[in-house]
């Protein structure tokens, strides 16, 4: 029997990629995979709406207890939060730099509590009406989509939880259901995915006291 003995387990990507050996056999584990401009926006859209307050500095916003918290009944050994790669665009200097700088910072503070992020895609600058420049994000749900189907080809993992509510995740979670490895959505109680909810084993969906719990509270 494996036993885990903390909640995150940091493990470096070789560890990630080979999975971890315990009293000499391969210990399969559970992973949190988080797309993480899709939580960004959900939990905007929660500040907005709900706690009419602006959202803080993604930095600052403590995502360990509202996952701690939502996921109380789960021993997850490994989050990893997924991100598109911010380039610069001389077409609007002040906002690329305003970006990158906000993803750095971000990236900084994940890492500090041994989550692992990965940067896969990119966010394109395109010119919208008023010639005001729209960034979108692109890429990111594909690498989502392979390391399901990868862990799960893999036998790396035994579940996966899912935090996002993006509906082209669909059919890989098929596919890695088929692998026999069950995948939790992990959504929002403010405008749930139901497509994810008929396609994956479980739904959690996290509350706005819990989002609010998670925010500095200077900021409330």
């Amino acid at each position: 029997m494996c036993l885990y003995m903390i909640r995150i387990s940091p493990l470096q990507p070789a560890e990630r990629s080979a999975g971890v050996l315990i009293c000499g056999r391969i210990c399969i584990m559970k992973y949190l995979l988080v797309d993480g401009e899709n939580l960004k926006g959900k939990i905007k859209f929660i500040c907005d709406n709900t706690l009419h307050i602006p959202h803080p500095q993604w930095n600052v916003f403590n995502f360990q207890k509202m996952f701690d918290t939502a996921l109380a009944s789960y021993t997850i050994d490994k989050i990893i939060f997924y991100f598109a790669k911010i380039k610069f665009y001389p077409e609007s200097p002040q906002k690329s730099k305003e970006l990158i700088q906000e993803q750095r910072l971000l990236k900084t503070a994940l890492e500090f509590y041994g989550y692992e992020v990965i940067l896969s895609g990119s966010v394109r600058g395109n010119m919208g009406p008023g010639g005001k420049m729209i960034f979108k994000e692109k890429g990111v749900d594909v690498r989502i989509a392979v390391d399901m189907v990868s862990f799960s080809c893999d036998k790396l993992v035994e579940e996966i939880l899912l935090c996002s509510s993006d509906s082209d995740l669909q059919p890989a979670i098929t596919e890695t259901t088929k692998r026999g490895v069950p995948v939790v959505y992990v959504g929002f109680g403010a405008n749930p995915n139901k497509g994810l909810t008929y396609t994956t084993k479980e739904t959690i969906l996290i509350r706005d006291a819990e989002v609010a719990a998670s925010i500095p509270p200077t900021l409330l």
